[in-house]
């Protein structure tokens, strides 16, 4: 049984243990093969979402109790000092009612878990939590939470009642906001996101529909328009903290609007993470439409990982480019490719209002070279391919230094170097390929990097049949080999690493050295060659080591 049958049956026991038992011990499986554990809970991250994202609203089922939800009561009711008037909405979890409180004779909105005698621990926990968390909160445009309490048993907590609609229901209606109305409103929203980040809280689930919009004239609503305040912390954590209430490999949040390390199952996310949906939330006021979004919630997590959103201009020809600009920065995949922070994204879109010039319409050249140096979101992948880099530094060192022999040796025929080369790469090849594919699934993105090297590799043998059509002498091309593996190099650097762009140019400055200095061209190409896959393979394949050292610890 290769590897990925194995995954397959371990996953499939997963999914059997958690239909019969509602959970599954993936850290007992992982245990027992730790060779397989990072590619085990990743797979299970992906394989739980799917399961979550087809269930019926409720998910916990008791064998005493009917599994269809209850009819809830009739309404207005009393419910210890409030009358609850209507129900605003409900989640998975939780249900809002619109109340009113008796005692201070005011409306409010008042939040409790439905079904509260088929909750979980990790139901009430999380209840709490999010209730602790939209407590320790104060400013203006954040939902105020009045008072956390209980009645009956049933948990509550007491906030102010916004009337207005949410900001997906003002999309809904009008469609694409104007550019200045879409940047005040994100403006507001990312200043009181900065906010929840300084109490060290992180929001995780930003999105219209969790933006309410309030008219609320003592609220700072610039021109006058609808004021946003921020709501919903129902997965609110506490970035400072190293307990969470989600289970390792959970993937939390809207799809649409999630970041791609929430999107990957990660569990150390940083303020980038919410700075990632405030760039979404904007991306649909400009657009109309979220950056991802497909008939399948899957589909769209699959998208948030690996594809870059279409242009805002593309869709909505009047979106100024300077917003534009803003938004993209907000939806980069490396979260250092960022904003460093909610408060500066405010503070550009601030300086957009008012016509100011923005933090990242200029820079010097030093950090242009720094951005176009940096890693993509595929760079993760080389942490497959590290160890055999460095086995392929040896093997095109070899055959390099076998052909500078050769050529020293005065062997002229072209067929020997033809058979030589055609031969040993293709021979290498095959068993790279073979190894890695033994190392575990191969990305869609690890095949388009196999593509480059072979096209590489039919380019460097065909230079040995030009030779023999053109009638030249043997070797005659081989500086072009070294432009052929620059250009190799340069698919790369846009792909995974743009620090490849620096071999780039070592490959292009051999290629004239090679030559100037023919009788030693093959040498300088092998070493330049060698280094060029070992030094990245070491990098990686250290990294790796840390990653499997970190999550064993």
């Amino acid at each position: 049984m290769d590897r990925d049958e194995e995954l397959a049956v371990l996953l499939g026991a997963l999914s059997d243990q958690h239909r019969q038992r509602g959970s599954a011990d993936v850290d007992a499986v992982a245990r027992r093969r730790p060779d397989l554990a990072g590619e085990l809970r990743e797979l299970w991250a992906v394989a739980q979402f799917a399961e979550l994202i087809q269930r019926p609203p409720i998910t916990i089922h008791r064998p005493t109790q009917p599994t269809v939800e209850s009819a809830p009561p009739a309404l207005p009711r009393d419910f210890g000092d409030f009358t609850l008037l209507s129900e605003l909405g409900r989640g998975g979890m939780g249900v809002v009612y619109r109340a009113r409180q008796k005692s201070l004779n005011r409306i409010v909105a008042l939040k409790m878990i439905r079904e509260a005698h088929l909750a979980s621990a990790d139901d009430g926990a999380r209840f709490q939590a999010e209730a602790a968390a939209a407590a320790r909160l104060h400013h203006p445009n954040i939902v105020t939470v009045y008072e956390v309490g209980a009645h009956e048993g049933q948990a509550y907590f007491c906030m102010e009642y916004v009337p207005g609609p949410t900001l997906a229901q003002r999309v809904d209606t009008e469609g694409p906001l104007p550019n200045r109305e879409a940047a005040r409103i994100v403006a507001i929203i990312a200043q009181a996101v900065q906010h929840a980040h300084e109490e060290g809280v992180l929001h995780r689930d930003l999105k219209p529909s969790n933006i309410l919009m309030s008219s609320d004239s003592g609220s700072d609503s610039g021109s006058g328009g609808l004021t946003p305040k921020v709501t919903d912390f129902g997965l609110a954590k506490q970035f400072d903290s190293t307990e969470s209430l989600t289970r390792t490999g959970a993937v939390v949040g809207t799809p649409s609007y999630m970041s791609p390390e929430q999107a990957g199952s990660r569990k150390d996310l940083t303020p980038a993470a919410d700075v990632y949906s405030l760039g979404a939330i904007l991306y649909e006021l400009l657009t109309g439409r979220p950056p991802f979004q497909t008939s399948h919630p899957l589909d769209t997590l699959l998208l948030v990982l690996e594809q870059d959103p279409i242009p805002p201009r593309d869709l909505n020809p009047s979106v100024d480019r300077d917003l534009e600009l803003i938004c993209l920065k907000c939806l980069q995949k490396p979260p250092e490719l960022r904003y460093s922070s909610a408060g500066g994204l405010a503070k550009d879109l601030e300086a957009y209002q008012a016509g100011d010039r923005l933090s990242i319409a200029h820079g010097s050249l030093g950090s242009f070279v720094s951005r176009l140096l940096r890693e993509t979101h595929h760079a993760a992948v080389l942490e497959n391919w590290g160890l055999l880099w460095m086995w392929h530094s040896a093997a095109i060192f070899v055959l390099c230094i076998v052909t500078q022999i050769m050529a020293w040796s005065h062997i002229t025929s072209h067929l020997y170097y033809l058979a030589f080369w055609g031969a040993g790469l293709l021979t290498w090849g095959t068993i790279f390929w073979r190894l890695r594919r033994r190392g575990g699934p191969v990305l869609f993105v690890e095949r388009q990097i196999a593509h480059a090297w072979a096209g590489g590799t039919v380019a460097s043998v065909g230079l040995f049949l030009i030779e023999v059509v053109q009638g030249l002498p043997s070797l005659t091309l081989s500086p072009v080999l070294a432009v052929v593996a620059a250009m190799v190099f340069f698919f790369k650097a846009g792909t995974l690493s743009g620090q490849f762009y620096i071999w780039v140019g070592a490959y292009l400055a051999t290629a004239i050295g090679m030559a100037a200095l023919p009788q030693v061209g093959h040498l300088m190409f092998g070493v330049v060659s060698a280094l060029s896959f070992f030094l990245p393979g070491l990098k990686y394949y250290r990294q790796r080591k840390r990653g499997e050292r970190g999550a064993k610890g």
